[in-house]
């Protein structure tokens, strides 16, 4: 059989149920083509299971996942057609002459009448939250511009040094009256160095405890209402993040990127699969949350006892990370793939 090919003007007045019933299947052999990022072994169809994440999605289908955007079909009669949901069936079309993958047909549960109200965290995230869950409890990293720019705590009530869950605190620089904001508390540690350049970029945290906002102004009023150890004056308050986007799609780089890891998470030595590492490159480096590269260990140099002299060894790769956060100097990263133990200051690189 060969597949039905659907060009693109006929897909602008197609229905998802109209391309669905449309769809003819091919043989692994139809896209065994030199050049096809598709994985020897992809399916030619595959139902999507609660826990999946699109990165293992990806990976069934694709040689390497980064290649998702290039292969993924955009079906422009779709709400959020990015939305991959836990009993969608995707198969592998042709798409105006290209090999494509597409939802071919819906859960029930998503076409229901209830739909509207199926919540979007029932989607595929493109990673498991609970990859990231301790990174967003215990871990931070703070920009050098932030040292200046955060709330802080200012006083104690009651007369106290320290305070923990349970006291009242006065903080200053705040800029939100919403009452029952909640913000982290992190201590300031020790500085954060690009070794490309030697220059501070930021700074290691460590969360302390949170707090809610309980009277506006300034100084404004904050209860904190949980504690690993006592804060002190001159800690930093970061509003707590509610929504950290994981529905984003991995993809390579848009522009060239040459960095390094200059920190992880939980301060260890090697780093493995889905621990968080800190990167010295951002969004003003052209980074992008999604974004895919490849671990680099540097090369050793060897004596050469032939020809005399030290020659160094390429670099080899050690593993692949995605990005989930940037901000402007500095990015959070998740290993996705570790072949070899992963350490500081291995560089970053786009995806071979």
């Amino acid at each position: 059989m060969s597949l039905r090919k659907i060009s693109l003007n006929d897909s602008l007045r197609m229905t998802f149920a109209a391309v669905a019933a449309g769809l003819l299947f091919a043989s692994l052999n139809a896209f065994s083509q030199a050049g096809s990022p598709l994985a020897d072994d992809h399916p030619n169809e595959y139902t999507v299971q609660v826990g999946d994440t699109l990165w293992d999605i990806a990976a069934k289908f694709l040689k390497d996942p980064w290649y998702w955007p290039e292969i993924w079909y955009i079906n422009p009669e779709i709400v959020n057609p990015h939305l991959i949901y836990p009993g969608d069936v995707l198969g592998l079309v042709y798409v105006e002459g290209r090999q494509m993958v597409a939802p071919i047909r819906a859960s029930t549960h998503r076409l229901s009448p209830t739909a509207r109200a199926t919540p979007l965290t029932e989607a595929v995230t493109s990673v498991a939250y609970e990859d990231i869950a301790a990174f967003l409890s215990t871990g931070a990293v703070l920009q050098r511009d932030q040292i200046d720019e955060l709330p802080y705590l200012l006083a104690t009530k009651g007369d106290h040094l320290l305070a923990a869950a349970g006291n009242t605190v006065y903080i200053r620089r705040n800029t939100s009256d919403e009452l029952g904001q909640r913000f982290n508390i992190v201590q300031v540690g020790d500085e954060l160095i690009d070794p490309d350049n030697n220059r501070v970029i930021g700074y290691q945290g460590k969360m302390v405890g949170a707090g809610t906002l309980r009277r506006g102004g300034d100084p404004a009023t904050m209860a904190i209402t949980e504690s690993t150890q006592e804060a002190k004056q001159g800690d930093l308050l970061i509003p707590t993040e509610s929504d950290l986007p994981l529905n984003f799609f991995p993809k390579a780089p848009s522009s060239e990127i040459n960095g390094r890891i200059i920190s992880v998470v939980g301060g260890v030595s090697q780093i493995g699969q889905y621990m968080v590492v800190v990167l010295n490159r951002g969004s003003g480096d052209g980074l992008a949350v999604g974004d895919v590269m490849t671990v680099f260990q540097d090369g050793p140099e060897v004596a050469d006892h032939v020809e005399g002299g030290m020659v160094k060894l390429p670099d080899e790769s050690a593993g692949t990370i995605m990005v989930f956060k940037t901000f402007d100097e500095i990015s959070y990263a998740l290993v996705m793939e570790a072949t070899t133990a992963i350490h500081k200051f291995d560089h970053v690189r786009n995806p071979i």
